[in-house]
């Protein structure tokens, strides 16, 4: 039985690397392919869009590294020490933060034209990213994890809906549409991902590969936009 738990252990790990990889070298692809469109059009929108996929590839960067240690080693073995706690509640507090600014920048960037480029809302949605890590790390919980996701979701909600609003006839603002709306797909699934119970490997390996293919066809829609 323990080889068997061993290896959907193993399954679980490199599943999560591959997932992970996927939306780190999405994002990046994203963040520096659409950098000549921003130089060239000057929109803001464009700067705050670059940045939130900057923000979700550092953010994946340290997901993984938390699913290496509590998947590639035995958990009670990680947190008997004191320095495998201090290093798992660094990453889950940068994983956090970086995620739930990725989601704010987005927000930002779909508001920046009714904010006019009020820096102190910015600052005010650094504090919520903080609070919401440190809430996290604080509190190991899996109800607050899944509180904040649908926290974080319900701003992607807001995100989709001010993008409806403000699409109209303009292509570019179309096009933030759809790939807010594949966003709010991505975070849904990954809700579903905290509430599947984990012997239930083949479904959070569905999920992987859903939220994958999302980010996959994003970096599409941006690299056909930007005509690399």
């Amino acid at each position: 039985m323990s080889l068997i738990i061993k290896g959907f252990m193993e399954l679980g790990l490199g599943a999560e690397i591959i997932y992970s990889f996927v939306i780190i070298v999405s994002s990046l692809m994203i963040y520096f392919g659409t950098r000549e469109i921003y130089e060239l059009s000057s929109y803001k929108g464009i700067k705050y869009f670059r940045r939130a996929f900057l923000f979700f590839a550092i953010a994946y960067f340290f997901r993984s590294f938390i699913k290496f240690i509590l998947l590639g080693f035995d958990s009670w073995e990680i947190y008997s020490v004191i320095p495998g706690r201090i290093f798992g509640a660094i990453a889950i507090f940068i994983f956090l933060y970086f995620s739930s600014m990725a989601i704010f920048y987005l927000l930002y960037g779909a508001m920046w034209r009714k904010w006019k480029g009020d820096k102190v809302k910015l600052v005010i949605l650094n504090f919520l990213a903080i609070f919401i890590a440190l809430a996290s790390v604080l509190f190991v919980n899996r109800v607050v994890h899944l509180a904040i996701n649908i926290l974080l979701l319900l701003f992607v909600i807001s995100i989709v809906y001010i993008a409806h609003k403000t699409k109209q006839d303009n292509s570019r603002h179309n096009n933030f549409y759809i790939i807010y709306l594949l966003l709010l797909i991505f975070c849904i699934f990954n809700v579903l991902d905290i509430l599947i119970p984990r012997f239930f490997q083949g479904l959070q390996l569905f999920g992987y590969l859903v939220s994958s293919g999302i980010f996959l066809i994003i970096l599409y829609r941006v690299i056909k936009k930007s005509g690399r």
